[in-house]
């Protein structure tokens, strides 16, 4: 098959790839991640580009507005290869650093009663500093018994998990450390595995890894397994975001396309190795001294991890190769740390409610709570828990990639030049905006959106239905290829050379988004016959919660209408999970425990949710009397207009 070279401009990097193939695949081979909400599908048409120079075949198929073709951009999943070629990328079409949610770096665990989720500081990974007696003639018991004998001594244990690495060399340890020896033990079940054992009495703390395998980004904190003390975090977007922005994409691409199952695996786990070698080259530690890795995701994102199809998650009865996920080390799954490191992941409740939600409940102590309490994590998918000590429910509603900034015209992800708030003046209509990084706009992300559709509807452009008003005095609202507009940032504004907009089809995504978000917290509350007032309190974890706006989000419908004082941002409670899992044994013996506690409810069932969703498909709702708050500021602003 005849070869061709494909250059990627302006990072001048060039590829040799195979005759047809797709500009979107030569971008990933080159190490160019572009956006690619639907996984190189030409529906989400984030993925636009400009061809320079050289011979392509364009498809002239899937969703990019005619303004950009005529422009000379196309599809580079709609485009393929038919010669050299040189492609230039812009910057809005490229996946750049993620704004990244972490968490505490720097507190010592023992101190910090949150992070250990209320138990105690027990680390899953302990040095033992031992001396054993030499043998003799008339004592001449093996060296591995001998071990043994004194880890049955110092720990209570009587069985040890020792596998053959550990014993090979064990004789000339011994010896050459006159009888002095340090062994590393992994104590996170019935039978502690003894991971290494080292000449002489060795001081350097042992260390763990803490990791939230998102959808959007992943996380990894190092943590000082002696002291308690999370040493370092780092995060970055998730590299499989290039085969495609949600769950039910990479699913796809998983099972219909040839490797795709080890592509995502590769995927993930390269993202896993570059924060790992960030983490110990910033901090001076080598990959052999970390033992232990916790890891915290969504069921997908866990099979993924452990390269197990996800296919019978998506089809229904919607059935996940597991919930429990049996104990890997970290040589099987290829991680950078010591081989021999077992690797522990957070059990999933059901297909759609994963680890990292399990994780959160463990951090936030809902099952520890006398009054109700909803837990809420808002992505891609919408998932929440509603309980107390005595019951939890929880279910996961498809929110679509809309406040991840997918199927937005202009709509990204968390990052430089993404704007994050926005104002609109009711009278002028000109708009205020606040941009993450302080530059110029290059697009909108989710924080941005809720405020945006908020302040479309106090500003009059858009009614209930999210319509847009069509005789407003004012440029910004215009007519485009049949879809109605309002300008957030002019081209000489924004840092992409173009407009930057919000159209009526995007709110209509937006819509759909809140409405679902909503009707799974009434579907909640419906199957445990509770009202709005009844919640204690809204725990709100993750990334893009942590953003939010709590009073825009209720002006939209996306929160229930409650005192300010009710809402509570917890940071990343994934990684926070995982955190408390590595420093406590207790805590994650209770992971399993607060797994079974949850009853989940499958909202494909019945029709509580779907008339929910319908009626959750107007600004707030198409039952007013849900947010009284807005009725009487609405009430107000009439009589101040008598």
């Amino acid at each position: 098959m005849d070869k061709h070279q494909v250059t990627f401009q302006p990072d001048n990097v060039s590829i040799e790839v195979d005759h047809g193939t797709s500009l979107l695949k030569a971008a990933n081979l080159a190490g160019i991640d572009l956006a690619s909400t639907c996984g190189g599908k030409g529906t989400c048409g984030r993925c636009a580009v400009k061809v320079k120079e050289g011979k392509v075949q364009d498809e002239a198929k899937g969703n990019l507005p005619p303004r950009l073709r005529k422009s000379g951009q196309v599809l580079a999943c709609m485009t393929h290869v038919a010669g050299d070629v040189v492609v230039e990328t812009t910057a809005d079409t490229r996946l750049r650093e993620h704004r990244v949610l972490t968490g505490n770096k720097g507190l010592l665990a023992e101190k910090q009663v949150d992070l250990l989720a209320g138990n105690a500081f027990q680390p899953l990974v302990k040095k033992l500093l031992l001396t054993l007696e030499p043998p003799s003639v008339t004592e001449n018991a093996s060296d591995l018994t001998r071990l043994e004998g004194e880890l049955r001594k110092i720990t209570g244990h009587q069985h040890f998990r020792i596998d053959w690495p550990v014993i090979r060399n064990l004789a000339e340890h011994l010896r050459q450390s006159d009888w002095q020896v340090t062994a590393v033990l992994a104590d996170y079940n019935d039978e502690p595995q003894v991971l290494q054992v080292l000449p002489g009495h060795d001081r350097i703390p042992p260390y763990g890894l803490a990791i939230d395998v998102g959808t959007t980004t992943v996380v990894v904190a190092l943590v000082d397994l002696e002291s308690g003390r999370v040493v370092d975090q780092a995060g970055t977007y998730n590299r499989q975001s290039r085969y495609g922005d949600d769950v039910i994409s990479r699913m796809i691409h998983s099972t219909e396309e040839n490797n795709g199952l080890r592509q995502l695996q590769e995927a993930v786990v390269s993202t896993i190795n570059d924060l790992i070698a960030t983490l110990l080259q910033r901090n001076n530690i080598h990959h052999t001294r970390v033992y232990l890795v916790v890891s915290a995701g969504n069921t997908t994102m866990t099979h993924l991890l452990m390269g197990s199809t996800p296919r019978y998650i998506r089809l229904e009865p919607y059935i996940p190769t597991f919930t429990r996920v049996p104990t890997s080390s970290a040589g099987e799954l290829g991680l950078n740390v010591l081989p021999a490191a077992p690797v522990l992941n957070f059990p999933s409740v059901a297909s759609y409610v994963g680890g990292d939600i399990v994780s959160g409940v463990l951090v936030s102590r809902v099952a520890e709570s006398e009054e109700p309490v909803l837990f809420i994590d808002i992505g891609t998918n919408g998932e929440m828990v509603l309980g107390n000590r005595e019951w939890m429910v929880t279910c996961a509603c498809s929110a679509g990639p809309a406040f991840e900034g997918g199927g937005i015209a202009c709509g990204m992800r968390a990052m430089d030049g993404a704007i994050e708030r926005v104002e609109i003046d009711p009278g002028t209509h000109d708009v205020r905006l606040s941009v993450i990084g302080g530059g110029k706009p290059v697009g909108i992300c989710g924080s941005g959106l809720i405020d945006c559709l908020a302040q479309l509807q106090t500003a009059g452009v858009i009614d209930r239905a999210g319509k847009f008003q069509h005789d407003l005095p004012t440029p910004r609202l215009r007519s485009v290829d049949g879809d109605m507009e309002f300008v957030l940032a002019w081209a000489s504004e924004s840092g992409v050379n173009k407009d930057i907009t919000i159209s009526e089809s995007d709110v209509q995504n937006l819509l759909r988004a809140k409405g679902a978000i909503f009707a799974g917290i009434r579907s909640l509350l419906h199957m445990v016959s509770m009202e709005m007032p009844d919640i204690s309190k809204v725990l709100i974890a993750g990334g893009f919660g942590n953003y939010l706006n709590i009073h825009d989000s209720v002006a939209i419908g996306l929160l229930p209408d409650l005192p300010p004082e009710k809402y509570e941002f917890i940071g990343n409670s994934s990684l926070k999970g995982a955190e408390a899992a590595l420093l406590s044994k207790p805590a994650w013996l209770k992971v399993e425990e607060l797994g079974r506690m949850m009853t989940y409810l499958e909202l494909s069932v019945g029709t509580t949710f779907m008339d929910e969703f319908v009626s959750a498909m107007f600004l707030p709702h198409t039952d007013l009397s849900l947010f009284p708050s807005l009725l009487d500021q609405s009430s107000l602003k009439k009589a101040s207009n008598l």
